[in-house]
Order: structure tokens, then sequence, then C-alpha cells
């Protein structure tokens, strides 16, 4: 893919648990374009979480090359990690991950504490200030997380992810927590900001949250099952209906459990 912000080749990643050998990740070759919007789905223990890991510059393969912008980070030091996720990754997770003492405007400066372009107190404020305007949320900046709704919550926490205009914003289940009204919302906002030109990739199992992408990477045991666009990946029944089997059979659960109760 020309013009790619992302290059994974042969990635594995491989984890020892006692005498047991937990093959995560085996030989991915996957590569995302500037301001593409991506959703990487995949079954528990499919390797998602894991890519999500290498992606973020959370965790290093145990072997393969993953390229970020043109630069090597899989070979880089741990501090030189620390820089990037600061200052060139965005994250927003399904619980929000707010400090719930601070107010909406002081999650949002927390990444200019360790920024070395942030400038001084004056300036710190006008950028957290314009992201939750940003993000809608420019009257509730004195709020602290508990006088917030879950979206609201969720926008102080893409509003964060933002601030720093990182190079790739990435989303792990972040409408996990959300009722289906308040999703359709936070997608929006995802889509918004895609279309301003950011790089967004979600770690999703929701049919509905990687429909809103532009493709849909599947994995399963470690390994890419598919890389489709959106449109051709649910053209494929087969992923649909094992979608539409899971939820059946959660449905039943949850209506036995009530039933005994």
């Amino acid at each position: 893919m020309s013009d790619s912000i992302i290059q994974l080749r042969g990635i594995a990643k491989v984890y020892r648990v006692g005498v047991e050998t937990i093959h995560a990740l085996r030989g991915v070759d996957l590569d995302i374009g500037r301001n593409e919007m991506v959703a990487i789905m995949g079954s528990s223990g499919s390797g998602k979480s894991t890519l999500m890991n290498m992606l973020g510059c959370l965790d290093r393969p145990t072997s393969g090359e993953y390229m970020l912008g043109g630069r090597l980070v899989s070979a880089m030091k741990t501090d030189e990690l620390a820089l990037i996720r600061n200052e060139e990754i965005g994250f927003v997770f399904q619980s929000f991950e707010l400090l719930a003492r601070q107010s909406a405007l002081e999650n949002v400066e927390l990444p200019l504490m360790y920024s070395s372009t942030a400038g001084g107190f004056r300036a710190r404020r006008e950028r957290a200030l314009s992201a939750l305007q940003r993000v809608g949320l420019g009257n509730r900046v004195d709020h602290r997380p508990n006088q917030l709704s879950g979206g609201q919550k969720q926008r102080v926490a893409i509003a964060r992810a933002i601030l720093n205009n990182p190079k790739i914003l990435m989303a792990d289940e972040p409408t996990g927590n959300l009722d289906s009204a308040t999703t359709a919302e936070i997608l929006a906002l995802f889509t918004r900001i895609y279309r301003e030109g950011q790089t967004i990739i979600i770690v999703t199992h929701e049919n509905d949250v990687a429909a809103h992408c532009q493709r849909v990477v599947r994995l399963r045991d470690g390994r890419i099952l598919s890389d489709l666009s959106a449109e051709e990946d649910f053209e494929v029944s087969p992923y649909v209906e094992e979608a539409r089997a899971t939820q059946r059979r959660r449905a039943a659960a949850e209506e036995a459990t009530e039933a005994t109760t």
C-alpha cells in the first residue's frame, strides 16, 4: 500500500507461561494507510488484543518488523517507545481510564504534562479546552467523571487521545460500556474525526461497530483470516452468521439466567 503509516512484516509474539508456549501472533503482515479507519476483529484468543498492543507500542514482537511512519519501532528502546505513545498515538479504552478527582479539563490536559512541546500552563489549558470543544464538551470542562454520563466520559477520553494531534488514534472496545444510542453518538464522532484526516484503528468484537470503518481485519489463532473492505466483509455470510449465532447463544443464556433468579 502506498503512503502506509503502518507496516508489519512477519510479526510474531510468543508467551511462555510455565512450561506452556503460547503463540499469540503468528507471522502477521499488515499495512495501514494514512487516514484509514480500520476495525480489528476476532474472538477471544484470536490475537487481536496482542496486535493492538504491538500497534500501540505497548509491547514488543518476539520476531518481525514494525515500521511506523518509516521508522523501525520494533527495535526502539523503552524511552523511545514511551515518547511515541505520548506524542504520536492516542488511546481510547472501554473503561475510559479517567482520574476520578480531576475535572474533565484536567483529565484531557494530562498528556501535555509529559510532552516536550506542551508550552506553559496557559498554552496547555487552551489546547485541552480546544480538544473538549472539538468533541462537544465545552460546557462540561469543570465536571468530574462522576458528574458525567458514560458517553460524556468517553468523549473526554477521546479529547485526551486527540490532544497531541497523534498520527494514529487507537480505540479498544470504545463502545463496550455504552448503550446503543450513546454508541451511535460515539461512532459518529469517530467518523467525523476520521474525515478530518485522522488514522483510526478500532479493536472490537461488534459487527455494527466495524461497519463504520473502511476496512475490517479479522484474526483467528494469531493469523489474519481476512482483510477486506467493510462492504466486502459483510457480504461474506459465514462471518455475519457466526456473529448472529453468538448473539443468539448469549441471549438464550441470559434468559435462562433470568428464569432461575
